[in-house]
């Protein structure tokens, strides 16, 4: 491949490196903390510690600290969400207040 071909793709290439670099998988306490800062930067109520009860043992220190670390990105840069983003949040943190 020559240096010019390898120079053109080298953004695609990166481009589509950003796409598959998700978040948080669902379902763990990291996926968790993602979801309770969210609901925070949507003005939304949020009882942590009774999400917190609900982790097991081992789950709980995963959760407090990577939601610290998203607390943290928030205050830095807030972020507004519109109208259905506040209720779809919403319905996750009922979701995840329930299980």
């Amino acid at each position: 491949m020559s240096s010019l071909k390898l120079c053109l793709a080298a953004p695609v290439l990166l481009g589509l490196a950003a796409c598959t670099t998700v978040g948080p998988l669902p379902g763990t306490p990291e996926y968790l903390a993602a979801r309770v800062s969210r609901a925070y930067d949507c003005g939304l109520r949020v009882d942590r510690a009774h999400i917190i009860a609900r982790l097991d043992q081992q789950e709980r220190p995963r959760f407090v600290s990577a939601n610290a670390t998203f607390a943290v990105s928030s205050y830095k840069a807030p972020r507004s969400c519109d109208a259905s983003e506040r209720s779809s949040v919403q319905r996750e943190i009922g979701a995840l207040d329930k299980r």
